[in-house]
Formats: structure tokens, sequence, C-alpha cells
């Protein structure tokens, strides 16, 4: 089993309020979302393992048992061209649960007119194949998000 947790500091919302009918309608895959707080910060790995995508808006972290997490930093946020967003890592490197994997500013993200809202999503993983998934409520980074069967 996988435990994911937050790769920010925030507040859970849930993949339902995702101002996103792709992330809200769950069809990256199951998960929920975090309003993160409004200050430069870096978003951290929810997992150990390995840096299989890397883009200045977006990552997955893919475990030991090939559990895939993307972490999604605003919506439509890659139309921004990485302006505000620092990748700390490479792709293909090998990361820690807590490692900061890129660093942005929530702020930023809406001052430009983009929603800073961060989905956080189990790739190719079905609905009930999650547990104790967190909608609601102030997390910290580090925090247990849900777990995957």
């Amino acid at each position: 089993m996988t435990t994911v947790t937050s790769p920010l500091e925030g507040r859970a919302i849930g993949l339902a309020a995702v101002p996103d009918p792709v992330f809200s309608g769950a069809m990256v895959g199951p998960g929920t979302a975090i309003d993160p707080v409004r200050e430069a910060s870096s978003a951290v790995a929810p997992v150990d393992g390995i840096v299989v995508s890397l883009h200045p808006h977006a990552f997955v972290v893919v475990d030991g048992e090939g559990h895939g997490v993307l972490t999604h930093l605003g919506i439509d946020t890659v139309q921004l061209n990485g302006e505000g967003f620092e990748l700390l890592v490479n792709k293909g490197d090998t990361v820690s649960r807590g490692q900061a994997v890129v660093r942005w500013n929530p702020a930023a993200v809406e001052a430009a007119g983009k929603s800073p809202i961060c989905p956080i999503v189990a790739l190719e993983a079905t609905a009930d194949s999650l547990g104790a998934v967190v909608e609601d409520g102030d997390v910290k980074a580090g925090d247990s998000l849900f777990s995957w069967q």
C-alpha cells in the first residue's frame, strides 16, 4: 500500500471542487486537491520514488510499487510557460517523500489570472483503490492525503 502525502501546505478541497472538468471529473484519476497557502514555497514529493515527468507546472513521481502520483501546480498554469516556477530536481531523479521538487508562488499564479488550486492525482488508479481520502481541512506538507491499495 502507498500512502500519498501532501506536497503543499494549504486546505484540502477534494477533486470535485477543482475548476477544471478534466480534474473535477476524475478523468486523469482519483485523488484530492489542495488550495495552497498564498506564499512562495516548494512543492515536495508526495511519495518516495522516481521523477518520471517534470514540468514547471506539474510533476509525476512513481514509487516502488509502480504507483504514479501527479502533482499539478495550479490550473491552466502551463500557459505561464514556466514563469515563476523553479525546477529543483531533474527528470529521472530518485526523490524522497518531502523533498522539494518545484519552487513556486501561488499568489503570483493567482495574480496572473490562473487558479492556484493543485490536484494531487493517483494515475491509472480506480476510485475504489483509494482510501482515507482527505477532502477538507487544513493540511501541511507531509500530511497524509490518501492511501492507495
